[in-house]
């Protein structure tokens, strides 16, 4: 699959609006425990701060649900992109506004700003038309270098991108044509390893993947929604039970191929999600389902 890209536009003395996927995990403090994601953004920034172009950096972070919470302020992402890059990164208060405005015009070439998390608004998670209108804005051109949170259609990641020229960055170009050789001209086995939390996110992927795969390999809250298709109680824990016959679906469209599905074979319960409360591991009692062995290669 051929992008469009950076490469195939003009960025000099432009405002070019990134969307980045700096959704980064943190411990109880708020301190990043991880910088990867981070990381992965830097080649896009420095390729365009070094073609001088105006950065305009976007993200999202945790689920305020559109409010400005402060606990999911990205203050400390740009405390840690300035430490990486070398160089002053200027973090706004808000993501849309006079005051955003204002300061995007006194940027020169090379400068770099990041905008507030685009959850604080709900016209992100709506793909509301005003909101993307606002973000559009403030830029002249968009780049999508968010691969992680691509398969959203929000604001920030497919309406503004209705309003702008719309290229890829290099991390959005790499993850493409990895998963496109992979899944156009897999070599074999080809086992595929899914998690997050929801199915919902991800039904074509699975859909896609369940005819194509080997293996499909669930993990995470989405297991949960499996393990319930196949008659499991799982209590408290996180359950799409809307997306059950979805589930079986796919499990059934694996089935047909010969693809085999694998689920997890225990799981930690607790009376309560919070650290120290008490917990044990506990066994799911086999029902006929392919399952993950407890040591060794992962499947038989």
């Amino acid at each position: 699959m051929k992008l469009r890209t950076m490469r195939d536009i003009d960025v000099r003395g432009r405002r070019v609006f990134v969307r980045v996927d700096f959704n980064v995990p943190v411990d109880s403090g708020g301190n990043i425990t991880d910088d990867t994601r981070i990381r992965a953004a830097v080649p896009t920034i420095n390729y365009l701060v070094q073609k001088g172009a105006r950065v305009i950096l976007a993200s999202h972070f945790g689920r305020p649900k559109g409010k400005p919470l402060a606990e999911f302020r990205l203050g400390k992402v740009g405390e840690r992109l300035s430490e990486i890059l070398g160089r002053s990164v200027k973090k706004m208060d808000d993501c849309i506004g006079d005051a955003v405005k204002n300061e995007i015009a006194e940027m020169k070439e090379g400068d770099i700003v990041l905008l507030e998390n685009v959850r604080f608004h709900a016209g992100e998670e709506k793909n509301d038309e005003g909101f993307a209108k606002e973000l559009a804005s403030l830029a002249d051109i968009y780049v999508n270098d968010a691969f992680g949170a691509a398969h959203r259609a929000h604001a920030s990641t497919a309406g503004i991108a209705g309003y702008l020229p719309a290229v890829a960055g290099f991390l959005m170009e790499r993850e493409v044509e990895a998963l496109s050789s992979v899944v156009e001209t897999p070599e074999r086995p080809f086992v595929a390893v899914l998690g997050g939390a929801k199915v919902s996110d991800k039904i074509g992927v699975l859909e896609n993947l369940a005819g194509k795969a080997d293996v499909l390999v669930l993990g995470g809250g989405m297991a949960n929604t499996f393990l319930r298709a196949h008659g499991y109680e799982m209590g408290k824990s996180l359950v799409e039970e809307d997306r059950l016959d979805e589930a079986r679906r796919v499990m059934d469209k694996a089935s047909s191929r010969g693809v085999s599905v694998l689920l997890p074979v225990d799981l930690v319960i607790a009376e309560r999600v919070e650290e120290g409360a008490p917990k044990k591991v506990v066994e799911v009692p086999v029902r006929g389902q392919p399952r993950f062995r407890r040591a060794g290669w992962p499947w038989t």
